[in-house]
């Protein structure tokens, strides 16, 4: 079975199968390795090049990145054609000393959950017969990530996460406190009980990762609402990416369900 997917004026067609290993079509990053001398300004790195020249990397992640910037951690970074860009170099991935790949542009999350939506690789929503990104919604003037219409015209509000950060063997959502994050819990909340259906995605996107728990360490408020939220009716569901790297380009080669602990 298949239906018709309308976004920004183009058609997809979406397989209903359960599909949990695939290369995502436009997930493949070419990109060239570095060595991370630092990362300061939040948005910016240091980087020493293959030849032992040093530079500057643009940083797509208003994060902590706790584990993902040490210093000599290996860095793919990709290169913009863009000739007003400052810094035409962006870290996509860092590479730790054991192998793990762990994507640090955190604005490549929404658009692999919509390939994953797509290609039918998300389990619970292989039904959705439209996606809307972007929507405005809430009492506190939020934004969705997703909306979600089903084949019974159902709708689900879905809140995307990305996770890169990894503590001893366990992966934790949020790396830094999030009043934002908070504030999408409760616009969560909202929607169930204004009798809609209502998603929590933990994205992950470190290989190391294997399950997802609220980072109560971190930001303990956060940790409280998202057991309320549980409690209220909203979804809390984690999926993994499996990157791979191949001649200086990455992909992924398979998305998969891994276990939250709330």
């Amino acid at each position: 079975m298949y239906h018709l997917i309308k976004m920004s004026k183009a058609l997809f067609v979406l397989s209903t199968s359960k599909v949990f290993k695939f290369m995502l079509f436009s997930s493949n990053i070419h990109v060239n390795k570095a060595i991370l001398i630092q990362r300061y300004k939040r948005f910016l790195a240091d980087v020493t090049l293959a030849d032992g020249s040093t530079t500057t990397l643009h940083v797509a992640n208003t994060g902590a990145m706790t584990g993902c910037a040490d210093i000599d951690d290996g860095v793919w970074y990709s290169t913009s054609t863009n000739p007003k860009r400052k810094y035409p170099y962006s870290w996509e991935f860092t590479e730790k000393p054991n192998g793990d790949l762990i994507c640090v542009n955190t604005h490549r999350a929404n658009d692999y959950v919509d390939q994953a939506l797509k290609a039918g690789a998300i389990e619970e929503f292989s039904n959705i017969s439209q996606v809307e990104r972007e929507v405005r919604y809430g009492e506190e003037k939020s934004k969705i990530d997703f909306l979600l219409t089903d084949s019974s015209s159902k709708t689900t509000y879905l809140e995307v996460k990305s996770v890169t950060l990894l503590e001893e063997d366990q992966g934790y959502f949020p790396d830094a406190k999030t009043t934002r994050g908070q504030k999408h819990l409760r616009e969560l909340m909202a929607m169930v009980d204004a009798g809609h259906n209502a998603c929590l995605l933990f994205f992950v996107m470190h290989n190391g990762i294997k399950s997802v728990k609220p980072a109560s360490h971190i930001d303990a408020k956060y940790s409280e609402l998202i057991v309320e939220a549980k409690k209220k009716g909203v979804q809390i569901l984690a999926y993994k990416a499996d990157f791979i790297e191949q001649d200086g380009n990455i992909s992924i080669e398979k998305i998969r369900a891994i276990p939250v602990k709330i």
